[in-house]
């Protein structure tokens, strides 16, 4: 491995850990020749997973959009870049085992919502509106009838802040 400070060829790993995920090794090193100290990821080589559009284009996987969907459906909202991101790292993962090489956009928006409807309804709600591009207030509403009748059967009328005009 060639150091990013002085290029040279010539270092030594001095510690190795699973990641944080489990799904790559890091592993400090330190350069023989300059000193200084970096760390780099191994990863298992697989191949890129293609995202299936619906109009059948095929894309490279890209898990900044799928952030950035939510970041827009959470924004204002109390929810965390880290709770999204994990979210991201779940869906990334769950494709990744459920299909070799190409994935349904449809699947991918389906497990953000799943995600989306544990975490925040709000961001639930503003999110499904755009993916599913609803076209008039009936669709909202159909939505909504499920999560409102849970509550209501839940005896919890307003009780997580979920109710509020933010939507």
């Amino acid at each position: 491995m060639r150091c990013p400070y002085c290029k040279t060829d010539n270092d030594r790993v001095i510690d190795s850990r699973a990641s944080a995920d489990g799904f790559a090794i890091r592993r400090r090193r330190v350069c023989a020749d300059c000193g200084r100290r970096y760390t780099t990821y191994e990863r298992t080589e697989t191949a890129p997973l293609r995202v299936v559009k619906k109009n059948g284009e095929r894309v490279g996987f890209d898990r900044q959009k799928v952030l950035g969907g939510m970041l827009r459906a959470c924004e204002k909202r109390p929810v965390s870049l880290e709770q999204l991101e994990a979210i991201a790292d779940r869906v990334e993962r769950q494709c990744l085992e459920a299909f070799d090489k190409e994935v349904p956009s449809k699947v991918i928006g389906n497990l953000i919502m799943q995600e989306l409807r544990h975490l925040d309804q709000v961001a639930y709600v503003r999110f499904a509106s755009v993916y599913r591009e609803f076209k008039d207030v009936s669709q909202f509403l159909d939505e909504l009838k499920p999560m409102l009748e849970k509550r209501r059967e839940g005896g919890h009328e307003a009780a997580d802040g979920a109710s509020g005009s933010e939507a």
